[in-house]
């Protein structure tokens, strides 16, 4: 049975995008150091272990129009072209040929249940955005977190852990890794919130 996973690069004070958002810059003025981790070492490993494993992608609407232009047909694995799900309202007119977008306008329910289909064994990954990994952690659909925490503060941009709800998620640490440009944390979500 696959395992989902939302996984997010975010600020030291909570942010997974800086200010001032444009098409030019996605992640605001600046935030694209959110993902410097992704290019030394210990960041390349984490990333191809987490490749290893997965077998299907769910990104919002939002993620997708940011991200398409850099993506391509291939999304955002690149080569491997593992199917990505997209939780929109309408689906888009225009869309990369033999691309792996399937576009969900059924809620997150149906494109988890996709995703699952698509994944088998291996794990579903939902892409930071905020607002995406909001309504699947409150709705309990998550069994893992994976935060890059990286050492800066943005003072504003997009806040991730909004709109949970004012029910406590309780939370397990699996793992800490330390980087020169990231503290790589992954947490087990419990499950009807009973202790970890």
């Amino acid at each position: 049975m696959s395992k989902v996973v939302f996984d997010t690069s975010m600020s030291l004070d909570g942010f997974i995008t800086a200010a001032n958002q444009s098409q030019e810059e996605p992640l605001g003025e600046g935030g694209q150091q959110l993902h410097a981790w992704m290019e030394d070492d210990t960041g390349r490993q984490i990333l191809e272990e987490a490749g290893t494993n997965l077998g299907a992608v769910i990104a919002g609407r939002k993620t997708y129009d940011d991200s398409v232009p850099w993506w391509g047909s291939d999304g955002p694995t690149g080569p491997a072209r593992r199917p990505v799900f997209v939780v929109t309202h309408e689906a888009p007119s225009d869309v990369p040929a033999d691309g792996v977008c399937t576009f969900v306008t059924d809620g997150i329910e149906s494109a988890l249940e996709q995703a699952k289909a698509a994944a088998g064994d291996q794990t579903v990954s939902v892409m930071g955005g905020a607002s995406i990994g909001q309504q699947y952690i409150a709705a309990g659909l998550v069994d893992e977190i994976e935060i890059h925490l990286v050492p800066v503060l943005f003072g504003s941009g997009t806040r991730m852990f909004e709109n949970l709800g004012d029910e406590h998620i309780q939370l397990e640490i699996i793992d800490v890794t330390e980087s020169a440009s990231a503290i790589h944390l992954r947490f087990r979500v419990s499950l009807n919130g009973d202790e970890p």
